[in-house]
């Protein structure tokens, strides 16, 4: 279990779980037959266009290595169903890499490269002694959905009966407000939230539901992640 260490209003913190939000799909993709849709993996083919052409040089020596060599398909490998997958890195001759380096790629509107720089490796901070702070800067719902991009979302819920007491706090004064609230990072809460080694640096925004007014036994407290702020050119 994941855990998030965050302050409510009063700058008091807790640890509590931290889980994906369940997303309730409203529609599902059926067969002509009526039976449901059902994803699977499977190998399209055990070498790479890059590698092909890093070992025969260009494209017209590809096709000439096929005639001469009359190479027949992996049936032992391809079209074979995948349940358990490792990702690697490998080189464009199809090597494995074992040493590497991520950049990030910066683009211009025009999607033009501007900058290419080493991928930060910055530390995860949702559970390090510093806890994730309440900025106490209030967002209105309808504004802040035009202007951030939320990519991802997850629950917070509570391990005992004061974790409870301390969300639900939390959860009730978002709720009356209507608002989304600002969290962040480091002992002022203006950095940017990072939730594993190396991770994507996102903006943190509470959001809280409870249900059962005015008595409110039921709640959900959730954290609202986005990287990118949509703004008028």
């Amino acid at each position: 279990m994941r855990l998030i260490n965050i302050t409510n209003e009063k700058q008091r913190d807790a640890k509590v779980a931290l889980e994906p939000f369940p997303y309730r799909q409203r529609t599902k993709l059926v067969m002509a037959d009526g039976t449901e849709k059902q994803s699977v993996q499977f190998i399209k083919t055990t070498t790479s266009f890059e590698a092909l052409i890093s070992q025969h040089g260009s494209l017209d020596a590809v096709g000439e290595a096929l005639i001469s060599g009359d190479r027949e398909i992996d049936f032992e490998q391809v079209g074979r169903f995948l349940h358990k997958t490792v990702k690697l890195y490998v080189h464009t001759n199809g090597d494995m890499a074992y040493m590497f380096n991520l950049v990030q790629t910066l683009f211009n509107k025009e999607g033009e490269e501007i900058e290419r720089r080493n991928l930060s490796k910055q530390a995860a901070n949702i559970a390090s002694e510093i806890p994730i702070r309440w900025t106490g800067k209030q967002i209105p719902k309808d504004e802040a959905i035009r202007r951030f991009v939320f990519t991802r979302n997850y629950q917070l819920r509570h391990t005992s009966g004061l974790s409870y007491d301390f969300l639900f706090d939390m959860a009730r004064q978002l709720h009356t407000q209507n608002t989304l609230l600002l969290v962040g990072g480091g002992k002022s809460g203006a950095e940017p939230i990072v939730l594993s080694l190396g991770g994507t640096p996102y903006r943190g925004f509470l959001e809280g539901r409870i249900e059962g007014e005015p008595a409110g036994t039921a709640y959900c407290l959730i954290l609202h992640l986005s990287n990118m702020e949509l703004k008028d050119i």
